[in-house]
């Protein structure tokens, strides 16, 4: 499963630059979690085969070979795999900046970059043949041939324009306020340290990781997300835990344990004080929509 990650790879764009960090190919054997995006950043994901649930706030997406979908600054999604073909999915992460104004760029440019920054969510078929362009990028990233950095910058600016086509052919999008000048650095890892190590982070070792003190980290969390660092944990267990809890061939202590509780009781607390239900009462909620 190719993952490149911190190529810190950039280009610009009239007065945008853009800042590629995380490069994904992976087939979904498990659920991802709820969660979302800060300010400035946008997760480009592309699925050539098998079949999954893109899960929003107020609808679920069903995905098919060929769906392209785009989550931008505050979409919360959560991914589900379908259970006889999960789906595989490329995924590069866009993190933008604001350039001075002088460096805005021509009309043509300063159009796709507005359709592209203010398209802060898009779900649809691919009709600009992205599939290929997503493994011309991997394949340069693999064999990292001579300029392959100036030949990824390339293909990277080919796939923005190749997303706004398919945003003009088929518009579906939600808007969000404009984040062309809200830029956080740390918002990648933020964002990825909640994802994927919410059952062991904590405070020092996330403070460690940003090379900030501890106080500096949780007025870093507040302003990115309105929370301390144990809200934002707790939120990102217990998303974690309504993904799990479908499988029935868990039990509740196992999805304790996989979430980093002590016990199940204090895992069962936390659940019914976020949800308002047991996880048993949830899980049976579950089974009965099912039936």
């Amino acid at each position: 499963m190719p993952f490149y990650t911190n190529l810190e790879i950039s280009f610009t764009m009239g007065n945008v630059r853009f800042h590629a960090g995380n490069f994904s190919f992976s087939s979904f054997d498990q659920s991802m979690p709820s969660h979302s995006h800060g300010p400035g950043s946008y997760e480009i994901h592309y699925v050539p085969s098998g079949n999954g649930t893109l899960k929003l706030k107020d609808r679920d997406c069903h995905i098919v070979p060929n769906t392209l979908y785009i989550t931008g600054p505050h979409v919360e999604h959560a991914q589900l795999p379908g259970k006889t073909n999960p789906m595989c999915e490329y995924c590069i992460y866009l993190r933008t900046e604001s350039l001075p104004r002088y460096s805005k760029g021509s009309k043509d440019t300063v159009e796709v970059l507005s359709c592209f920054l203010d398209t802060v969510f898009w779900f649809g078929e691919d009709r600009q043949n992205i599939h290929q362009l997503f493994q011309d990028i991997f394949t340069e990233l693999h064999t990292q041939g001579t300029g392959f950095m100036l030949e990824t910058e390339a293909l990277l600016r080919q796939l923005v324009i190749r997303l706004v086509r398919n945003y003009k052919d088929k518009k579906e999008s939600g808007s969000l306020p404009d984040t062309r000048t809200s830029v956080f650095n740390p918002s990648l890892i933020l964002e990825e340290s909640f994802l994927y190590e919410y059952s062991t982070l904590t405070l020092d070792s996330l403070a460690s990781r940003l090379g900030l003190s501890t106080r500096q980290t949780e007025r870093l969390l507040q302003k990115q997300y309105g929370q301390t660092f144990l809200q934002k944990r707790t939120h990102a267990k217990m998303a974690a835990a309504a993904s799990l809890l479908p499988d029935l061939s868990l039990t509740i202590t196992d999805i304790s344990e996989l979430l980093g509780y002590s016990s199940v009781e204090h895992f069962s607390t936390a659940f019914r004080r976020h949800y308002g239900i047991s996880a048993r009462e949830y899980r049976k909620r579950l089974d009965s929509t099912r039936t």
